[in-house]
């Protein structure tokens, strides 16, 4: 199959039950491939895109001079961008996730029962995963490397903004494939721009096991509503940072700094910062010059502003919101508990964080905070599968069921029962 960009609008849903068909067909043989195999598919990927890191620049020149015509924004033209750094990164990652322990095949929980049979539980590949992303183009290769470690097949649909480079990567992962003599087909990447390949993909339950979508509320609330295959997922990324008032001082500035500061356009940047009234004096004031010296836009309430009068008003809905961008809101709160009812009635269950001496505070917020990544004294911008030690990430879920914060190899497999017996029959 030419895996080149195409023009395929007068057969999408073919075209997607293809990929779809041969995704089936290499999840099968990716289920019977040992460690080495897989290992050695990952080193050759991160290879090839070290070798071809002038041609993966070459075709995202053309992808951010599109998105430049197209007047985005800084925040998405960043996204969107792959430096050298970036390049090498992708490549790191590949590696890492070849250094991981691979799950596959893991037996737990084994006992014997009273038959005299022994149970445990295997870890085993989900089978096909669809993933669904915008922007960033490093995720085709962060996909890749998991999914493919993990024993799955995938079908990777990038967003139209990165066509060129979401292709010249999958051109290094095709190579690392048949490096190891893996089907091709283990790693497929949409090759159209055309939404309804999006529609085709999150129907076609008899080919497609779990879908993964990466991108904005918008592109997530309409998987959501649409697709027929379970999800792993995400909406908002609305994160707190608690400075308590049991907090050292010079600990929370610095954190309450790093979590808003170090990146803005990312799911885990601190979005509203939450501060006990007693340490609030020794604190806030610091912080405001801090984000106003970065140019970052604050909006806070009445008590919050007395502490920092650059900032403005806030409203009801600037503490659900989302910024991703140089802006936050701020309130004053009276203690922990209030904070914590803060966090459930605005969060959106992704990442909190709380700065503190004591040690009953610390454990209260981390048992009764119900977000996927609770932290004490640390920044939110943690929350990620590289700082977390699980390599490269296929995403964060906020869901309770199947996978929970970011989501690593062990996302990426299910659990089967087996049993051992010795001859016995159920009597």
């Amino acid at each position: 199959m030419d895996q080149g960009i195409r023009d395929i609008a007068g057969d999408i849903a073919g075209y997607m039950r293809e990929l779809g068909r041969s995704a089936r067909e290499a999840a099968r043989a990716l289920a019977r491939a040992d460690t080495a195999t897989k290992d050695k598919a990952l080193h050759a990927m991160a290879a090839e895109i070290r070798a071809r890191a002038a041609e993966l620049q070459e075709a995202n020149r053309a992808d951010v001079e599109q998105a430049t015509r197209e007047g985005r924004d800084a925040a998405f033209v960043d996204r969107l961008t792959l430096k050298p750094a970036n390049i090498e990164q992708m490549a790191e990652g590949l590696e890492q996730v070849a250094a991981l322990e691979d799950p596959v095949g893991r037996v737990s929980e084994l006992r014997r029962r009273p038959t005299g049979i022994e149970v445990g539980r295997m870890r085993v590949p989900i089978g096909v995963i669809g993933i669904i992303y915008e922007s960033r183009p490093n995720v085709t290769a962060d996909a890749a490397g998991l999914c493919l470690k993990a024993g799955n097949a995938c079908i990777l649909r990038g967003g139209s903004e990165a066509l060129h480079s979401n292709q010249a990567i999958a051109a290094c992962v095709r190579a690392g494939l048949r490096a190891a003599g893996l089907p091709e087909a283990a790693v497929q990447v949409v090759a159209t721009a055309d939404r309804a390949a999006v529609g085709a993909l999150i129907t076609m339950d008899e080919y497609v096991d779990i879908i993964v979508p990466r991108g904005g509320k918008d592109l997530i609330e309409r998987l959501a509503r649409e697709s027929r295959i379970p999800m792993i997922k995400h909406l908002d990324g609305v994160c707190h940072v608690y400075i308590d008032d049991a907090a050292d001082p010079e600990m929370a500035v610095r954190i309450a700094d790093n979590a808003k500061t170090q990146r803005y356009g990312t799911c885990n940047t601190m979005e509203t910062l939450l501060v006990a009234e007693a340490i609030a004096p020794k604190v806030l004031p610091r912080i405001a010059d801090i984000f106003s010296a970065k140019g970052v836009e604050m909006r806070a309430d009445e008590a919050a502003r007395r502490l920092a009068p650059a900032a403005k008003a806030a409203t009801e809905e600037d503490y659900y919101t989302e910024w991703l961008a140089p802006v936050v809101s701020i309130r004053v709160v009276k203690g922990l508990d209030e904070a914590m009812a803060h966090i459930a009635r605005y969060g959106s269950q992704h990442t909190d964080a709380i700065v503190t001496s004591d040690r009953a505070h610390a454990d209260r917020f981390l048992r009764e905070v119900d977000s996927s990544s609770v932290m004490v004294n640390a920044s939110t911008r943690f929350a990620d599968g590289f700082e977390y030690g699980l390599g490269a990430e296929i995403g964060i879920s906020t869901d309770k069921l199947h996978a929970r914060g970011p989501v690593g190899l062990e996302g990426l497999t299910t659990l089967k029962y087996v049993v051992l017996g010795h001859g016995e029959v159920r009597q």
